[in-house]
């Protein structure tokens, strides 16, 4: 892979800590000999993403609330201060109100419907829009989704909504996007324990059963998502866009 990646430069939202997948992504990207920017959203985060690019090397981190237009736009500023062209982009952004992800979805609020939406699914679009003139021809672009898109996945709720929408928007992005050879794809994850993950009700019980019922008999590891999602930002998925891969064990073709 490294060979595939090295000299290319590109920006990873949503690493929160070294458990998150957002991290490993861009710690597979750096020893792949790429040059990764990374975000935060707000002073909290920012406390935790500037060690880890210390850590890694990295040079570039830009805050970047992506319910803000004005933190899109001061993005591509940078990134094209800092870069000039970007070859990749890496969407590992979600939120819901933790009393959205649990109980019954027909509790959902109007609030919480559209904050979910907003953050988790219509910023790949504002990100992309805001970007489109930054990206080199032949870029690519990963998001992160999970099987709550497409079948009810219990206390996951209006998450499921949001990445049932996401996908929607990687197949539009990709349509619009192709001719330039930008391909648009999404990683669908198996259930991590990371912190993200970690407002969902009932998580230690879905991770137990998918490690049981998975065809591979295990859980995914942060790396594995990783090595998915570099692939599909390598020359070596070259014809894949518009898809949604899923890294799963499995788990997604039971029928039962």
């Amino acid at each position: 892979m490294q060979s595939f990646l090295t000299s290319k430069k590109g920006v990873v939202l949503g690493v929160a800590n070294e458990k998150s997948i957002a991290y490993a992504i861009t710690e597979n990207l750096v020893k792949s000999g790429a040059t990764v920017a990374l975000t935060y959203p707000n002073e909290t985060i920012e406390k935790r993403v500037r060690p880890i690019a210390e850590t890694l090397q990295l040079e570039t981190v830009i805050q970047c609330d992506v319910s803000n237009e004005e933190h899109l736009l001061k993005l591509k500023h940078k990134l094209e201060e800092t870069f000039g062209k970007i070859d990749f982009l890496v969407h590992s952004v979600a939120y819901a109100e933790r009393e959205d992800l649990q109980g019954r979805f027909i509790n959902t609020s109007k609030k919480g419907f559209f904050t979910a939406l907003d953050i988790s699914s219509y910023s790949l679009l504002g990100l992309c829009r805001e970007l489109e003139e930054v990206f080199n021809d032949n870029a690519s672009i990963v998001t992160l989704t999970y099987l709550g898109s497409s079948r009810v996945v219990p206390n996951y709720n209006v998450m499921g909504v949001a990445k049932a929408a996401l996908e929607a928007i990687v197949r539009y992005l990709a349509y619009d996007l192709g001719p330039r050879g930008i391909r648009v794809n999404a990683v669908s994850a198996g259930p991590i324990k990371t912190l993200a993950a970690s407002g969902i009700s009932g998580l230690n019980d879905m991770l137990k059963a998918f490690e049981e019922r998975s065809l591979l008999k295990k859980r995914v590891t942060q790396e594995e998502v990783a090595n998915a999602a570099c692939f599909l930002l390598s020359p070596l998925a070259s014809a894949i866009t518009g898809e949604v891969i899923f890294v799963d064990c499995g788990y997604s073709h039971l029928g039962f």
